[in-house]
């Protein structure tokens, strides 16, 4: 599999083509950091996956998907430092995407799957499908327009559905196969997946995930205590207490600023 990675943070860049380096079945055939080179060299290349940054100077990611035109666009993994719009948007038109800072588990998933969609555009040339996910995708850019999150969950409890306020949530943790919700010093299971959750009713302009079994809203932080070995613990409005691991304190250090 040919991929052009697409990265103006050249740290960044490198990082990403050493993990993509460890795929084995994975060649990468260019990298560069500014769009209007990318639109060049996925012509020059015709690289089958391009890994490539939203928000770059000039011409961002959503530019070149335009210049080079949906058609002849090569499957694309987009990579972004803020979910806000880009964790939302990019599954509601069925793309890949993975935040910054890269982790290892899920570029691999995100190679994947591409090698999926790679495989089924080679048997299926005209891809219709992809092709108008792409559109509505660009479209939707376009018009400015983000994907609407609910406000309020309907939680069956017996024969009833009482109705929770989602910007009332402050954290909610994995149990089993279903979320329990924390909110206003009371606790309700709901009987779908965190990841579930996160992907179509929690805003991450709001919500962030703190651990693999724990998101909290940012707007219930308090305070932040350090823990051992660069992990943090945070403290809510109510007096929960909610780990935060090194893995994920970089989204953390997105919505707060730290001052010394």
């Amino acid at each position: 599999m040919r991929v052009l990675v697409v990265e103006d943070d050249v740290p960044a860049r490198a990082h990403a083509v050493a993990l993509l380096n460890s795929e084995s079945d994975v060649l990468v055939v260019g990298e560069c950091g500014d769009g209007n080179i990318a639109v060049q060299q996925i012509a020059l290349l015709r690289p089958d996956l391009v890994l490539m940054d939203v928000q770059m100077p000039g011409l961002d990611g959503f530019g070149v998907v335009a210049s080079v035109g949906v058609a002849s666009m090569p499957q694309v993994i987009f990579v972004s430092a803020y979910s806000d719009f880009a964790v939302r948007a990019f599954e509601a038109y069925a793309l890949d995407y993975v935040l910054k800072p890269y982790q290892p588990e899920r570029l691999r998933d995100a190679i994947g799957r591409a090698r999926q969609l790679i495989a089924v555009r080679r048997q299926l040339p005209t891809a219709e499908s992809a092709e108008s996910r792409l559109h509505a995708l660009l479209a939707a850019v376009s018009r400015g327009t983000a994907v609407r999150y609910p406000e309020s969950l309907a939680v069956k409890l017996g024969d009833q559905y009482h109705v929770l306020r989602v910007a009332d949530i402050e954290w909610i943790e994995a149990d089993g196969n279903h979320a329990r919700v924390h909110l206003q010093g009371r606790s309700r299971i709901i009987a779908k997946s965190l990841a579930l959750l996160e992907r179509q009713v929690l805003d991450p302009a709001r919500f962030i995930r703190v651990h693999r079994s724990a998101i909290v809203n940012v707007d219930r932080i308090v305070a932040v205590e350090p823990v051992l070995h660069g992990d943090v613990e945070l403290v809510l409005q109510h007096g929960a207490r909610v780990d935060c691991s090194r893995r994920y304190r970089s989204r953390l250090e997105e919505r707060l600023f730290f001052t010394t």
